[in-house]
């Protein structure tokens, strides 16, 4: 089984997908690993700052990483900001029933209650550097663009606007792989 979690930056992609690996043993791929080791081996000229490209770029590998997984049988978290609204259209019936899709946003009056909590908590399970672009405003408008982008393609979002650990440990703990035919 393969989880697809997605969502807005600082959402909590990456500390789920840890959460998984350390409570289940879930093996996870990052997709920002995957864009950095890209990026710093001089194998493509984007930057971190290529939002859309990167996704039109990324996606693709991470696609076929997905389909690799699913025939072998395998367990695989991927987690992260680059899986197109309509990442459904990239697979073909046989691999769906195989890939659980999770999606985390953030409402607006969450991010105005809880915003220097949640830049505090930035660099919690990796490192960001300079998270200088990180305000209320483009937190905002990324929440607005994932939550109105996923929907539109029909996908359930899990939308923080209370208890955010709450949240985050009651996916932790709901969240098992089932053995799919």
């Amino acid at each position: 089984m393969i989880l697809l979690i997605s969502g807005a930056s600082h959402t909590g992609k990456t500390l789920l997908a840890q959460r998984l690996l350390e409570k289940n043993q879930f093996p996870y791929l990052s997709i920002d690993h995957l864009k950095m080791g890209l990026i710093r081996s001089g194998k493509t000229h984007l930057t971190p700052e290529d939002d859309e490209e990167l996704t039109a770029y990324l996606w693709p590998v991470v696609r076929e990483i997905i389909k690799t997984a699913v025939e072998n049988k395998q367990h695989l978290v991927v987690e992260g900001c680059y899986v197109p609204f309509d990442w459904r259209r990239s697979f073909d019936a046989r691999y769906l029933p195989s890939i659980r899709f999770l999606c985390l946003a953030m409402t607006e009056e969450y991010i105005d209650r809880n915003y220097d909590l949640i830049a505090g908590h930035g660099s919690d399970i990796e490192y960001r550097g300079d998270d200088a672009d990180c305000s209320k405003e483009t937190l905002k408008k990324e929440n607005r663009t994932v939550i109105e982008g996923y929907r539109k393609f029909g996908e359930q979002i899990t939308v923080i606007d209370g208890h955010y650990e709450e949240t985050i440990n009651a996916l932790t703990d709901s969240l098992r792989f089932i053995e799919t035919t």
